[in-house]
């Protein structure tokens, strides 16, 4: 029964996010149609981690195991050729019985993208934070700098009632707060790098974790905006870290911006 480790490219925009839900399109969802399609087999693929509505993903990793001995190179073309185009399969290997995308990973990398022109092209804004303030890349890099190494990120942490009414199997990352058996008990997380970098009109977040609790990067992203604006200092990041309150942080910045990078096994 072969076990496969799928590697998954999308345009997040006309999708209710990763995770599967009744009567709405997602990407697992549709994923999960296209395997049935062509194998007959009713599977759920596993995602790394769930991205939200309107994220996007460019190195998403599903497992699944199916009963079907198609090879590798067919199943992948096989896909990419009933998927929406919105969805590419970038790659598809056989993995280890026991691999699964959420529970052996390592780390993950994600990308926000800002674009600070005043009239944002209808081509890029889909995929961006169209932010017209001036913005002090110095200030929102020294940020940054503070969320680096192991902290608790309540203040960074989405307050969503709900959250703790989903479903406990299912996948947690980016905008999830749930461990494999219920509610997370701990809010810790380690930072392996948060950087910021110019390139034209188009700045950069990248940010490397062991994991992120829901809508921690966007978070993250809008208090270094408002550090940015000037209206936080860079200094004052590490007492928001201590504060542990939502309410001491920034604002939750759009979705669109946000991009699933990589994730490390």
């Amino acid at each position: 029964m072969p076990h496969w480790k799928l590697t998954v490219a999308y345009d997040g925009s006309s999708y209710n996010g990763w995770q599967i839900q009744p009567g709405l399109p997602t990407v697992q969802g549709t994923l999960a149609r296209a395997l049935h399609h062509i194998t007959g087999e009713i599977v759920l693929p596993q995602g790394s981690g769930r991205t939200d509505t309107g994220v996007h993903a460019l190195g998403q990793v599903a497992s699944v195991s199916l009963q079907s001995p198609i090879p590798a190179s067919n199943l992948q073309r096989a896909l990419n050729h009933i998927l929406p185009a919105s969805i590419r399969i970038v790659s598809l290997e056989e993995a280890p019985a026991d691999f699964h995308a959420r529970h052996s990973a390592r780390r993950k990398t994600y990308e926000y993208r800002i674009a600070t022109q005043p009239i944002c092209p209808p081509t890029l804004a889909p995929f961006v934070w169209n932010c017209t303030w001036p913005l002090s890349l110095t200030d929102m890099q020294q940020g940054a700098a503070h969320v680096i190494g192991t902290h608790d990120f309540t203040s960074f942490a989405a307050t969503d009632p709900d959250l703790a009414n989903r479903n406990a199997s299912d996948e947690s990352d980016e905008d999830d707060n749930t461990s494999s058996d219920g509610p997370a008990k701990t809010a810790i997380r380690t930072i392996f790098a948060s950087t910021w970098h110019r390139d034209g009109d188009l700045l950069f977040y990248r940010v490397t974790g062991s994991g992120f609790l829901h809508h921690m990067v966007r978070n993250l992203v809008g208090t270094f905006v408002d550090v940015g604006r000037g209206r936080t200092a860079p200094g004052l990041v590490p007492t928001i870290i201590a504060a542990r309150s939502r309410t001491a942080a920034g604002p939750t910045a759009p979705p669109q911006g946000l991009f699933l990078v990589e994730v490390d096994y």
